[in-house]
């Protein structure tokens, strides 16, 4: 699927991201690196990248929730160019945040990087890492700070803080807590760390520039009380660090050398620079520190990817849960019946830019067709059946006899040999392949027509697929005037593959399943989630942009090769799509699939 981290491969179509990775290498940038610091400071890491990675990236996932496809985005971003650059991608997880993080979500992680075909080891090692693991560092780093007079407590209720802080046209107001002595501040933050005071009641601010135009560098807290367990560090701590004031710090622990995020970080990076300068200055960081760099996040229609509004998705049950299969989350998309090599593929071509645009959602579904097309086997299905009754079989064949057919397992793939399926008196057929009076244009099943001038047009003939000729002679219908059977007559010499089975024209072809040897399984037809292509743009409600029709189950019929069919077995249901054995609910005494896309993209049309 992909070539290990350390096995460079070709370069994709080169972009801003890769042209400043292969001028950091041309220049030596980072060739003199060496872990830094002190051996206090850094003895707890002493596991950390000791490998001499030409590039060294990260994927920096907090554990909250289930990754979606903008972070599968960034997944074959970062992993992608350590690869393709002979570098290493670590996985990070950026546990600052006690209250909303669950060991749940660690695991869902871990398992989607590796489905997607990624892994961040190198040279032997294994570059798992936490932000929690560094803790102990990042509390010193702050004690530093506090010493060489660049962070203060602040002891202002958080509405004061947020009135002082200004806006965009309004300098920042001091604290009156600024101007404490180094000492007093150290005291107090013990003090915070030894819970002497409660949570809200104190914050340990940088000390930058309250009159900065970047009002994200208005002295940023980046210490805050939370009497919370922590998944990892238990309750060791009661304070905990800002992800802004801990991000910085990972990176330079892990000697990251390009760190990559999306656009809404631009107006950090100014912090994240002069916090890692504060740090080398007081010798607790080597040099060079880690650059941050940003690209565009993706925007795709048709799809939300807040994880607050997924999470009410989920808790509202309008949906059934994280992994359903209308979700833009990585295990919805796996159990939709995406592949890893989809999901790479339409990664590669929606590319790497600065700027924000949108992507539409055929171009994830055209990367999943183009995968599969090669790949997926093949087989017929019909999810409206009705039933066909060839009435001449038993005259022509004998009553009970069925008749041998078969079809590529997989047209692309010859040496897959063939699939084996019966034809015999009754057969399942679409109800949409019979039309009592037809339309313009309809090739299918229909029965005998008195033409306008009053002449009589015998019954349709069609090919059922791999199988015979027939011509419809007429129709059963029930009390409700709903049709039951559809009745033909079975032409001869005609059985597809056989000597002179061309020789009558035909212009409709339609798919078919044996009554006798049918599959019964329950096919769930899944459309988008949305109707609206932005539904949360502009202050919208994204709840009023529910497609109501996003699922719709069905009865179906399967030709009897599917009755083996595993858990996440894909195939093309001819004539229908893509599908996938669900890997929930799938079992071979109850078959069930999701249909994962259509043939081509007829959303709207």
């Amino acid at each position: 699927m992909n070539s290990p981290a350390s096995e460079p491969t070709d370069h994709k179509q080169s972009n801003f991201l890769r042209q400043i990775i292969e001028n950091d290498l041309a220049q030596g940038t980072y060739a003199s690196r060496h872990w830094g610091g002190s051996p206090g400071d850094a003895a707890h890491h002493a596991q950390g990248p000791s490998d001499p990675a030409r590039v060294r990236l990260r994927f920096p996932p907090e554990p909250n929730g289930y990754l979606h496809v903008g972070h599968a985005k960034s997944i074959c971003l970062n992993f992608g160019l350590a690869r393709d650059y002979g570098g290493v991608c670590h996985l990070r997880f950026d546990d600052t945040n006690p209250e909303k993080e669950d060991e749940e979500y660690v695991r869902s992680i871990v398992d989607s990087v590796r489905w997607l075909g990624f892994n961040w080891e190198s040279g032997g090692a294994s570059h798992l890492y936490q932000a929690s693991d560094y803790f102990d560092f990042m509390y010193r780093a702050a004690e530093y700070l506090i010493e060489a007079g660049h962070a203060y407590v602040d002891e202002q209720t958080p509405e004061e803080m947020r009135a002082n802080r200004g806006d965009f046209g309004k300098p920042g107001v001091d604290s009156p807590f600024r101007s404490r002595t180094p000492a007093e501040n150290l005291a107090r933050f013990r003090a915070m760390r030894d819970g002497q005071l409660a949570d809200g009641a104190a914050v340990l601010r940088a000390k930058i520039d309250m009159a900065s135009p970047n009002i994200n560098m208005r002295d940023p807290a980046i210490y805050r009380i939370r009497r919370a367990t922590h998944h990892n560090t238990g309750d060791r701590w009661c304070i905990y660090p800002m992800y802004t004031y801990a991000h910085p710090i990972e990176d330079a622990l892990e000697q990251i050398t390009h760190s990559i995020c999306t656009l809404e970080f631009e107006d950090q990076r100014p912090f994240y620079d002069w916090l890692l300068e504060r740090l080398a200055e007081g010798g607790l960081l080597s040099a060079p520190p880690p650059r941050q760099y940003e690209f565009a996040r993706l925007n795709l229609t048709y799809v939300i990817t807040s994880k607050r509004k997924l999470a009410q998705l989920v808790n509202e049950q309008r949906v059934s849960g994280w992994d359903d299969p209308r979700m833009p989350t990585i295990v919805g998309l796996r159990r939709r019946g995406y592949t890893a090599e989809a999901i790479q593929l339409f990664a590669e071509r929606i590319g790497v830019t600065k700027s924000d645009s949108w992507i539409d959602y055929s171009t994830l579904e055209g990367s999943l067709r183009d995968t599969l097309d090669a790949t997926a086997k093949r087989a017929m299905a019909v999810l409206d059946p009705v039933k066909l009754v060839i009435t001449n079989w038993d005259a022509l064949h004998g009553a009970g006899t069925l008749d041998d057919c078969s079809a590529p397992i997989n047209p692309h793939a010859p040496e897959q040999g063939r699939r084996s399926f019966q034809f015999g008196k009754e057969l399942w057929i679409e109800r949409s392949d019979y039309e009592e009076t037809p339309p313009k244009g309809f090739h299918r099943l229909y029965p005998p027509q008195i033409a306008a001038d009053g002449t009589a047009k015998p019954g349709n003939r069609v090919r059922l697929k791999y199988g015979h000729v027939v011509q419809c002679t007429g129709a059963v219908r029930d009390a409700e005037g709903r049709i039951t059977e559809v009745h033909a007559e079975l032409v001869p010499d005609t059985k597809s593959g056989t000597p002179g089975a061309d020789a009558i024209k035909v212009k409709g072809v339609i798919t078919w399943v044996g009554v006798h040897d049918a599959v019964p399984a329950e096919v769930r037809l899944y459309e988008r989630l949305f109707n609206d292509a932005h539904p949360d743009a502009g202050g919208k409600n994204f709840l009023d942009s529910l497609n109501p029709d996003s699922l719709r189950t069905v009865q179906a019929y399967l030709e009897p090769s599917l009755a083996s069919a595993g858990v996440d077995d894909r195939f093309q249901f001819e004539r229908h799509g893509y599908f996938v054995a669900d890997r929930r609910d799938h079992h071979p005494d109850k078959p069930v699939f999701n249909r994962t896309t259509g043939l081509k993209d007829s959303w709207g049309k």
